[in-house]
């Protein structure tokens, strides 16, 4: 199941805001460390969401074995703003030995809001070395599923209007 995508837009605000019209959800403002981005969530018990940058962004991996990162501008490389996070039916030790064996980077990561704790966990799964795809087998996908509600984001936002208004 894709439970995420992120797609480039000229205006990703509008973008979400159409998007969450067809899905019956709502939009958002990013809640990672994108700043411009937006997202279109479906209300759905899986969290399904899609993610809408700027097409002025790259999504690169990370330096030293960090996490993705969100870079200005065109890629040199051919690293372009897509990603899905897609449930699976293997553990994280057989995703690890296939991307081991591919000689793909294969890196767990917890995502969230820049300073706080993380909100789920999955595996950065870059296939080719150039294109990434978050992978979450069956503990990590419920992880997501259950933080990724319409109504934990908006206390989210609402926690974040009253932290800047202070």
């Amino acid at each position: 199941m894709i439970h995420h995508i992120s797609i480039p837009a000229r205006d990703p605000a509008h973008v979400a805001d159409v998007l969450a019209e067809i899905m019956n959800g709502r939009a958002f403002p990013f809640s990672g460390p994108l700043p411009g981005a937006h997202m279109a969530m479906s209300g759905d018990p899986h969290g399904t969401m899609i993610e809408v940058y700027p097409n002025t962004i790259t999504l690169t991996p990370g330096e030293d074995g960090a996490q993705v990162a969100f870079t200005p501008g065109p890629s040199s490389e051919g690293y372009f703003p897509f990603h899905a996070l897609i449930s699976v039916p293997v553990d994280r030790a057989a995703i690890e030995r296939i991307g081991a064996r591919e000689g793909w980077r294969t890196k767990f990561f917890g995502r969230g809001a820049p300073g706080k704790p993380p909100v789920f966990h999955l595996l950065e799964f870059w296939v080719e070395n150039r294109v990434m795809l978050e992978l979450a087998p069956a503990d990590l996908a419920d992880e997501y599923a259950s933080f990724m509600q319409i109504g934990r984001i908006e206390a989210l936002m609402r926690e974040r209007a009253e932290a800047a208004a202070k």
